[in-house]
């Protein structure tokens, strides 16, 4: 541990490719093993390190099969070397058990899943129509749930990503680090938002609010912009010396006509580069997180 530094020499950039997005704004949300893997193999060529997929079916529902993980785990692998991340479900009603289950069913493993550090409200909120799209959605992640998944991700074989929502968040992964659930180095994904009110706003502000509270470990960090675009970002996220973790699941990115991901992710490592910067690849980021 000694020897591993404190952060990354490359900017960490994560390409999540569809979440549970439609195709009405933009057609080039993947959704089937194949197409989440060619979307992987375009975004590593245009500078992404990691890449973050749902499960979907073929008419682009959401589905947990276990299968469905193993195949995309494995058509990526082939089509390139991104970091993979799968999900666990964020957001819906499932046990912690059934939340596992399709992670520890499956043949092959993803480098890493997410874990969600907390309890929080789903409050989207429109200031144009001063309404909520969402008035009585929680998202309930128990400490004793938090544990479960973590070990249950490490038991895996599978390195578990931090995600975290509030100050709350960075101080229950410090607990969790301290009481030796959590390894380092640690990949955290910070969750910013102008919609979701349950969290730090998409502001420089609100990313320092967060960061203040986050363990003093090795740690590579990026910033999810959740239900917003992550273009206005760059420049005070790279200042901070974080990554930014963005795509076609989160935004259909309209401001640059109908982009794939891999375009979006290449508009984002121009600026990065133009900063002084360099994008990290995914041999490097994969050396850091097994250091």
């Amino acid at each position: 541990m000694a020897n591993v530094p404190a952060v990354l020499d490359g900017v960490v950039i994560t390409a999540r490719v569809n979440e549970v997005a439609g195709r009405g704004t933009n057609p080039n949300v993947p959704w089937s093993p194949e197409e989440i893997a060619a979307a992987a193999a375009a975004c590593v060529e245009a500078g992404a390190a990691i890449v973050h997929f749902h499960g979907r079916n073929p008419d682009g529902s959401p589905t947990a099969s276990a299968d469905m993980l193993a195949e995309t785990v494995e058509r990526i692998n082939d089509a390139c070397d991104a970091v993979t991340m799968c999900t666990l479900g964020a957001g819906t009603n499932a046990t912690r058990e059934q939340r596992l289950a399709s992670l520890a069913d499956a043949a092959a493993k993803p480098d890493l899943a997410p874990v969600d550090l907390g309890s929080f409200n789903l409050d989207p909120y429109d200031p144009k129509s001063r309404s909520f799209a969402i008035e009585e959605g929680t998202y309930l992640n128990t400490v004793g749930t938090v544990r479960y998944l973590t070990e249950g991700v490490r038991a895996a074989g599978v390195t578990p990503a931090a995600i975290c929502w509030s100050v709350g968040s960075a101080r229950l992964l410090g607990a969790l680090i301290e009481q030796g659930t959590w390894a380092t180095p640690v990949y955290a994904e910070l969750v910013l938002s102008d919609r979701l009110l349950s969290v730090h706003p998409a502001t420089a502000d609100g990313l320092d609010a967060l960061r203040r509270f986050l363990p003093a470990v090795p740690m590579a960090w990026t910033v999810e912009c959740v239900l917003g675009s992550a273009l206005s970002m760059v420049d005070w996220v790279v200042a901070a010396v974080g990554g930014l973790a963005f795509g076609l699941g989160d935004h259909p990115y309209t401001e640059l006509g109908t982009p794939t991901n891999a375009e979006v992710v290449a508009a984002i490592a121009d600026r990065v580069r133009a900063l002084g910067r360099r994008p990290a690849t995914p041999p490097e980021v994969r050396e850091y997180l097994h250091s």
